[in-house]
Order: C-alpha cells, then structure tokens, then sequence
C-alpha cells in the first residue's frame, strides 16, 4: 500500500480527525496480524505514537519478550528513560520497565510498570487504533494511533479515566458521533482486559 494511502486508511493525515481507519468497525491489518504473530523474543523493535491528528508523538525502541499473553496480542518491553513523571498514583521513574501488549486486532493496548526490582507498580492503557506494522521503514516498526480517551489502574484496584475533556473538545463527537461512542466503548472494554492480562517477568 502506498505510503498516502496507508496514512489515509489508518487516519494519519494531519489536522484531519481520524475519521478515515473507522467505518464502523476497527479496521486491521491482516498482514500485520500475520508478522506479529510470527515474531520471537528478543525481537528489536522501533515503536512509534501517533497523536490523534495523525503526528508523530513518540518515537523509542523496544524488543519483544516471552509471549505471555494470546494471540493476536504481542508484548514488548522497555526502560523509562524520561524524567519521574506521576499520572494519577502511577509513577513512572527512570529505570523502571514497561511491559507493553499491542494488538493489530483490539482498539487500545496496555503497559504495565514495573519497578527496577521487578514490582508491579500499575497499568496504563490507551484507547488506539488497531496498532500495525510499518512496511515501508528498514526496521521492524509498530505504529498506534492514539485516540484520546486513556486509564490508569493501579495495584489497590483503583481506576482513574483519563482525558475525557479532550476528546470532548476534538471534532470527534460532532462529526464522527459512532466513532466517539466506540472509543468511549474501547475504554470501557479496555478497563475489563486488563486485568486478565498477564504480569510477565524478566
């Protein structure tokens, strides 16, 4: 798929709402679901955020790790580099490590942190696009988009939903209303996964 097309079927044109990768269903990339199925752990990997105009947000690397969760899902692992950072009770501080569940089928996905000593610290999760892989770049790069609305649930149970007001203030509920109520569904059905997900180990 050529490179403009790729960006409009997944949205990632910028200043456009991300109308484009939702027709009212999540749309998947099949040969994505294909390769993530078949990679091995140790696996590197460039990981790439969009914001939801379609900009890049992030950029950093990662590599793939023992496959604790099913299928279609793929688990990652990197080390917060930035400085501490605290959103609602989670904290996130240099050395700590993220275990990070991708999905080229499910509209979100769902890093847990992990202190240095290996103790959970909670989880955060983004509603997404489905996330896919990047064919035209040399390395193996997995991009998601990210589609506002996020949680953070930390180990005493606690949740806290994050980022309504923006998806509120988007274009998103006044054009695109049925994309607006699945992203709001995504929460909530993200909120229900995790905790199924598992706690994996070095």
């Amino acid at each position: 798929m050529p490179v403009m097309d790729r960006a409009r079927h997944f949205g990632f044109i910028t200043g456009e709402p991300p109308r484009s990768g939702w027709d009212g269903e999540w749309k998947r990339d099949p040969a994505s679901v294909s390769r993530l199925a078949g990679l091995a752990a140790g696996t590197p990997m460039t990981v790439v955020k969009r914001a939801p105009d379609g900009s890049r947000a992030a950029r950093y690397t990662a590599h793939v790790v023992r496959a604790n969760a099913p299928a279609p899902w793929i688990e990652i692992e990197e080390t917060w580099t930035q400085r501490p950072v605290d959103v609602a009770g989670l904290l996130f501080q240099p050395g700590d490590t993220l275990r990070e569940f991708f999905s080229p089928v499910h509209p979100f996905n769902a890093f847990a942190l992990h202190s240095p000593s290996g103790v959970l610290k909670g989880w955060y999760g983004n509603v997404t696009f489905p996330a896919f892989l990047d064919e035209l770049t040399p390395e193996l790069t997995l991009i998601w988009h990210d589609l506002y609305l996020d949680v953070v649930i930390l180990v005493d149970g606690s949740i806290t939903p994050l980022d309504d007001d923006e998806l509120a203030a988007s274009s998103i509920p006044e054009f695109h209303p049925d994309l607006a109520r699945a992203i709001e569904d995504a929460r909530r059905d993200l909120i229900t996964t995790i905790p199924s997900l598992p706690v994996a180990t070095s």
